[in-house]
């Protein structure tokens, strides 16, 4: 597949020395000029020192971003003030290694919590890091590669758009297969375009494309004490800067970052821990998109649905027992629910309805087993004529899961 590459950065990945196994463990995406930034991050109350930092210098610095510094296998959370003052320690070695402007360094962790940072690990390999970092696609994808830590596969995506006539560029990288579920952000992931977007318009585009992708799935239910999005803008394609929210420019921009979020995120729920089928879950007919929500969003952090989905139990009745439990009021005898499956990624066949009037119809059970045992399933529910609606993506729940997270530390 082609990749898409923005102009003006480049992009790295190496092993300093945090993994064990010697994986690649540090990743660089760097700009040859300064970016506009715009992040989300977890509301996790315990926020690893990573995050905090980079709410400080977007806080001050949101106009002149140059890089993005992530490792892997550390996620420096609950590490208290000296967490805190290694992450500040790293973006200062990596501002002195590039000649660049105090607090333009931004910094993601991810892995194990509570433990301290290898700071002198990560010291030490950052002006080689810096050196060895490249514009094209190889670099893309070492950088990728070394921001995993569960994952079985890196995850990346790219495309050219139009905007106003002229196009522009954008692509990202994700990290994330367990403590997966939408709060604010949740995974981690850095995302660059050469458009010229204001800080505060790239925070709109930026939740709002959120709002669509990352916001809309969950692997577990968890979410971490790392979630982090960040969006740089270097205006290197030096195409007219987006000014207005209003214009038709924002909305191009905005659906074309959403396009980009939304393939890294059904690439994270596809790679969940353990996970062996992808699930679309689409819920309707409600007074409100929010209320919608709330009932896809139970569906897609059950345990008993997750469960049967990867047995390749057609049990329907757990999904209306969960949207029932769900805490949103609804007509239960309007409930209507279909099932299909795809035989190509997002291209699902023809729906088969098990429920009509909330009471079960007369199908063939042999072929709802059929699509409950695809590797992608489409579960659409709707409970009324409302408008309200709302579409998650989630994961089965395997004996894997429990298996990877009952000794991920060892």
């Amino acid at each position: 597949m082609t990749t898409f590459l923005p102009f003006g950065f480049r992009h790295g990945g190496m092993h300093c020395g945090i993994k064990k196994n010697g994986d690649p463990d540090l990743a660089l995406v760097l700009s040859d000029r300064p970016c506009t930034a715009a992040a989300l991050f977890t509301q996790n109350r315990f926020a690893a020192a990573p995050v905090v930092y980079d709410k400080e210098v977007l806080a001050r610095n949101a106009n002149a971003v140059r890089a993005v510094l992530i490792n892997s296998g550390n996620a420096n959370a609950v590490t208290g003030e000296a967490g805190l003052a290694n992450t500040r320690r790293n973006a200062e070695a990596l501002e002195a290694a590039l000649g660049l402007e105090s607090r333009s360094v931004l910094i993601m962790s991810t892995g194990v919590i509570g433990v301290p940072l290898p700071v002198e690990r990560i010291e030490t390999a950052i002006p080689v890091l810096a050196q060895a970092a490249q514009a094209d696609a190889d670099g893309f994808h070492a950088a990728a590669r070394a921001i995993m830590t569960t994952d079985t596969r890196p995850k990346s995506a790219s495309l050219k758009a139009q905007i106003d006539g002229r196009e522009i560029r954008l692509a990202g990288i994700a990290k994330g297969a367990g403590m997966i579920h939408p709060n604010m952000a949740t995974m981690l992931s850095v995302i660059i375009t050469d458009a010229t977007v204001p800080p505060e318009l790239l925070r709109l585009a930026l939740r709002r494309a959120a709002d669509r992708s990352f916001n809309r799935i969950s692997v577990d239910g968890d979410t971490s004490t790392n979630d982090t999005v960040i969006l740089l803008a270097n205006g290197a394609a030096q195409t007219p800067t987006i000014e207005e929210t209003s214009s038709p420019a924002f909305e191009q921009f905005v659906d074309a970052l959403t396009t980009v979020a939304g393939i890294l995120a059904r690439a994270i729920v596809a790679d969940g821990e353990g996970a062996t089928k992808l699930v679309t879950i689409r819920v309707s007919g409600l007074p409100d998109d929010h209320q919608a929500h709330r009932i896809a969003n139970a569906i897609a952090v059950s345990p008993l649905v997750k469960t049967a989905i990867y047995g390749g139990d057609a049990n329907w009745g757990r999904i209306l027992a969960t949207a029932g439990n769900s805490g949103v009021v609804f007509e239960p005898n309007s409930a209507e629910l279909w099932i299909s499956s795809a035989t190509e990624p997002e291209h699902f066949g023809e729906r088969m309805q098990l429920v009509a009037n909330g009471m079960p119809l007369a199908y063939d059970e042999s072929a709802a087993t059929a699509h409950f045992a695809h590797p992608e399933l489409l579960i659409d529910l709707s409970l009324g004529s409302s408008p309200g609606q709302s579409e998650m993506w989630t994961c089965d729940l395997s004996h894997d899961y429990v298996t990877i997270n009952g000794d991920y530390r060892t």
